[in-house]
């Protein structure tokens, strides 16, 4: 009886002792693990064969485990060959890992998971760590510029806080986004990556072609974009110091005429119309077109350069102190970021602190939990505030101070020119944005039995943006009136609910399997609310007590919700390694969309052929890698605003006869199309991946077409409807291009290394089909790219000789001279043509690399070839009637018979055919970055009790290359392709800052 009931427990003890036993005849392990040069590699990978034990070497490249005598350790990192070790009875093992000269077996993120570089069958970019690192950055998006091929970043001037457009493989569709979806840690956002700090990043790979991307269905339609942060590893803690600070300059602006050039400038606009007389300037004639304060300035010689007066030396820095490690149960990597850019134009500068903790714990053998969460909050100062219009037309001539300093509102006599340094007053505009993030990537693995692997995410995104805005009485807005104000408060929730489902098996020795499942849900849910007031009792109240202004003036709350439900199946498969084929198919199904059509169904299927595994090419000795990859798929686009698919109401109001208060009701204020479907882009791809010469040169090549149907665009209707138009499916689109991407090691030789990295961007984008031909009022044309520039083209000035001739067409010498497109003898709208698009011809990036030593030095070049641009400066501030001050244009005269600007004309508000006079070629060449570091040796690191440390300096964009900067005075012809920001596309305008020029210098420490 007794022993029934000790048996039990007896069980117990023997299971422990066992279990005590089997640890005892473990032993502790160590080494230190060197590369083919002999120098310590950090983060090699020490794993115990047959189960997930193991850790990684610190950054001294020793590491530390238990195993028993009968294991093996197996060592792997990326870009070296795998390497075995029996454990035995060797207490000590060093290892040298040998370089993987083909790097077949580098392992790239993919969507949902990773996989073998050799094993790849879609268009893949990667930018790691090093390049991202290597630029003092806002964003991340801007160290993709020049870096990935197909990808096509813009970066309107220097606003701090304004975000890059990233366009990859073109644009597709005219009304729904063109934007690429960002992953960030396995989870899909809406919210941006402005809140992302850059330092945080390990690598982003970028997805292009329909395979890559169809896993991720609807969202992938405009390429994807996948962000893994840093990770903790097992060993040794580290703590890690990444410090910069930088000074910025301007880097050229926009010249205007200073006061004796406005003075002539302004005596030619009369001169034009027998106003003032002809040959130089008299006393007694400029007393009868200037007032007194003009005059006193002439004769002082006097000239103010309001510009100069609104700029500043801006600066930028960033420090941020991480902590890494763990152990064989729990690691972590710890962040905290303080990041700042003051603008070179006063009023504005960025302000922003991040904190990340990214976890992973293995609960078991079988289960292990981990979180990538990040908190940030920033602070923008001058979004929507840049005073350089109202200073570039702004009288040089005037007085902008008293003697006593004291400033005067209206330097001259003309009442809508207001002193532009009123505006930068302390307290006179105040425009201000504050915006809260916590983003967070929350995962569970479970390995269900061996090959099998469940995975649950869910990914919380919130974000909390409220912007105020004041503007005084004593601004060039308000010139004395009222002082208004406004507050916007934007709520933005979205979550994102996946269940993957992974198995991989290997039949035999050839032939592996490897399947995904996938069930995914992802909700938003959007808040707007806005008030905005007149007279505001005391300027000190600023925005924050509307309640006590004289009058409301507008407001609104809004509510926008949506969800989407999908599922997805890829199937990869590989024979020998050789042979390659995945095959994906997703559906999507969305809340934007009508009953009807609410689902979507996208699949893809890709193959790929590692030629280098062939006995014809395997002994090669110069061929290292040649895989030739093909892809066809299918991706959507739901990208248009919810609520498309129904017929809304809105306000109206009612005057009753006899008068009195107005009755509000409601009519219908939309068009709803329940058959709204999605849009669809179909994408052939074609590369070869290639490496010769013992990787000494290696790189790919992509050739690719994506056809769009089903846009999702306005259509307009008669306006005898009521309605403006209405959101349906019309006409195609194209996109094809070629992209190259390569490598070199041009030297390797004792302490000298040189590597190049070259990349080459060619895409053609054009209309395909519309349902009514050209749609000329929206500027659309079969044949030609989605936006374009369609206007008349200036050949000239009409000169002196040609007199009649212009008056044949109604101009005079010393106008535009307009090309007479269809040749009627007139000129009018129907000699409008296509002068060009934003879109440029081809794109490319490279950067070099050298070290001697202990020394690196890297520069990096960029350049855009072939767009068309419009300066709004050329127009706007170009109107040359004599009022406001103009840009410092070479016009013309009759002494002075020049071909590029028209006469002054104080009868003309603005020159005839003046939009003519804003088209430039878009053309530039940019040096992006030089950077130049130095990293101390072991004897001096131990001298100060320090792992690492690398002191760096580095100069942004010192030279632009650019017609339009050095022939028609402009400042930075890079600009977005597509309206965003304020800024239109491929427009260039006074809310734009200029380009800037950056010294920095930091430093990289380890300890």
């Amino acid at each position: 009886m007794h022993a029934k009931i000790y048996r039990p427990y007896l069980m117990v003890l023997i299971l422990l002792f066992s279990v005590t036993v089997t640890v005892a005849q473990e032993s502790q392990v160590n080494g230190t693990v060197v590369d083919e040069t002999g120098t310590p590699i950090p983060g090699v990978s020490v794993l115990l064969q047959g189960t997930t034990r193991g850790t990684t070497t610190d950054l001294d490249g020793k590491y530390t485990t238990e195993a028993p005598s009968s294991g093996v350790l197996i060592f792997s990192f990326i870009g070296y060959t795998t390497i075995e070790e029996t454990v035995g009875n060797r207490s000590i093992i060093d290892v040298r890992l040998e370089p993987d000269l083909s790097e077949l077996e580098e392992v790239v993120v993919v969507g949902y998971g990773t996989q073998k570089k050799s094993q790849l069958t879609g268009a893949i970019s990667s930018v790691g760590n090093k390049e991202i690192q290597e630029l003092p950055i806002t964003d991340a998006r801007q160290a993709l510029q020049g870096r990935a091929a197909g990808v096509d970043v813009t970066q309107a001037g220097s606003k701090p806080g304004t975000a890059p457009q990233v366009r990859i493989r073109g644009r597709r569709s005219f009304n729904a986004s063109n934007e690429p979806l960002y992953v960030i840690d396995g989870i899909p956002t809406v919210g941006g990556l402005e809140d992302i700090n850059p330092q945080d990043i390990t690598s982003m790979e970028v997805l292009k072609d329909a395979s890559a991307t169809a896993i991720y269905g609807s969202r992938g339609a405009n390429g994807v974009v996948l962000i893994t942060t840093k990770r903790g590893s097992t060993g040794k803690t580290v703590v890690s110091i990444d410090s910069y600070y930088g000074i910025s300059e301007e880097l050229g602006r926009i010249e205007v005429f200073d006061g004796p050039g406005f003075a002539e400038y302004k005596r030619e606009s009369r001169r034009a119309t027998g106003n003032y007389p002809d040959g130089p300037a008299t006393p007694d004639a400029d007393a009868t077109l200037f007032e007194p304060v003009e005059l006193e300035s002439i004769a002082l010689g006097r000239s103010t350069d309001y510009i100069a007066g609104l700029m500043r030396t801006g600066s930028i820095q960033s420090h941020q102190v991480s902590v890494s490690g763990g152990n064989q149960k729990t690691s972590f990597f710890v962040s905290g970021n303080y990041f700042r850019d003051v603008g070179v134009i006063k009023n504005q500068d960025f302000t922003r602190g991040t904190f990340r903790i990214n976890l992973d714990h293995q609960i078991n053998d079988k289960l292990r939990i981990g979180t990538s969460t990040l908190v940030t909050y920033s602070k923008r100062n001058g979004e929507n505030f840049n005073p350089l219009g109202g200073a570039l037309q702004e009288n040089p001539l005037g007085k902008p101070f008293e003697d006593d300093g004291t400033l005067i509102f209206l330097p001259t006599s003309d009442g809508l020119r207001t002193n532009p340094f009123a505006e930068i007053v302390p307290g006179a505009q105040i425009d201000e944005t504050f915006r809260t993030r916590i983003f967070s990537s929350i995962y569970l693995n479970w390995e269900i039995t061996k090959g099998l692997t469940y995975r649950f995410n869910f990914g919380p995104d919130y974000t909390v943006r409220r912007s105020g805005r004041f503007t005084g009485s004593q601004t060039n807005a308000r010139r004395g009136g009222d002082a208004t104000a406004s507050v916007s408060d934007r709520f933005n929730l979205n979550y994102t609910v996946e269940n993957i489902l992974t198995y991989e098996k290997k039949f035999g020795t050839d032939h592996n399997l490897n399947v995904t499942l996938l069930q995914s849900f992802q909700q938003d849910r959007f808040e707007r609310s806005d008030i905005s007031v007149l007279g505001i009792p005391a300027p000190s109240q600023l925005y924050h007590r509307l309640g006590d202004a004289s009058q409301i003036t507008g407001a609104n709350t809004e509510l926008i919700e949506w969800a989407l439900l999908s599922y997805m199946g890829r199937v990869n498969y590989d024979y020998k390694g050789k042979y390659l084929l995945t095959a994906t198919l997703r559906a999507d199904g969305s809340s934007r969309f009508g009953q009807n059509n609410r689902f979507g169904y996208f699949p893809s299927m890709a193959i790929g052929w590692n030629m280098h595994e062939e006995d014809f090419i395997k002994n090669s000795s110069w061929i290292d890698q040649l895989k030739f990859r093909v892809s066809y798929g299918s991706i959507g686009n739901q990208a248009i605003v919810p609520y498309q698919t129904q017929a809304l109401l809105g306000r109206t109001s009612y005057a009753w006869a006899g008068g009195g208060s107005a009755a509000f009701g409601y009519r219908p204020n939309t068009i709803g199309n329940p058959d709204l479907r999605w849009e669809t882009s179909t994408t052939f791809n074609s590369g070869i991946d290639f490496a010769i010469f013992k990787n000494r040169i290696f790189g790919a090549i992509e050739y690719y077409v994506t056809n769009t149907s089903d846009l999702l665009a306005p259509q307009p209707l008669p306006n005898s409807t009521g309605f403006g138009g209405f959101i349906t499916n019309i006409g195609k689109t194209q996109n094809r291009g070629i992209e190259l991407s390569l490598s070199t090691l041009n030297i390797e030789k004792g302490d000298f290394s040189w590597s190049t990295d070259l990349i080459f961007t060619r895409n053609r984008e054009e209309i395909l089909e519309l349902p009514n031909g050209d749609d000329i009022a929206a500027g659309r044309f079969i044949g030609r790219p989605l936006t374009v520039f369609y206007d008349l083209r200036k050949v000239g000035i009409w000169q002196l000789d040609e007199a009649d001739l212009a008056n044949s067409f109604g101009d005079r010498p010393g106008e535009i001279k307009i090309e007479d497109f269809n040749g009627d003898g007139r000129i009018n709208a129907n000699d409008r043509q296509f002068l060009g698009s934003a879109v440029p011809d081809f794109s490319m990036g490279m950067t070099n690399r050298f070290t001697f030593k202990d020394f690196d030095f890297s520069f990096f070049i960029f350049g855009r070839f072939g767009s068309l641009i419009r300066s709004a400066f050329h127009d706007n501030f170009n109107t040359l009637f004599g009022r406001y001050n103009n840009l410092a244009v070479d016009y013309w005269t009759p002494t002075n018979p020049t071909n590029l600007y028209p006469r002054p004309n104080q009868n003309q508000e603005r020159p005839k055919y003046n939009t003519s006079m804003s088209y430039f070629d878009g053309t530039f060449i940019k040096v992006r970055n030089i950077n130049i570091g130095y990293t101390l040796n072991d004897a001096a690191l131990k001298k100060i009790g320090f792992n690492s440390l690398r002191i760096f300096s580095s100069i942004q964009n010192p030279f632009i290359f650019s017609e339009y900067r050095s022939v028609h005075k402009g400042i930075d012809p890079e600009t977005f392709i597509d309206g965003e920001q304020g800024v239109e596309g491929g427009v260039i305008n006074a809310n734009i800052a200029p380009p800037v020029v950056q010294f920095t210098f930091g430093i990289n420490a380890k300890f």
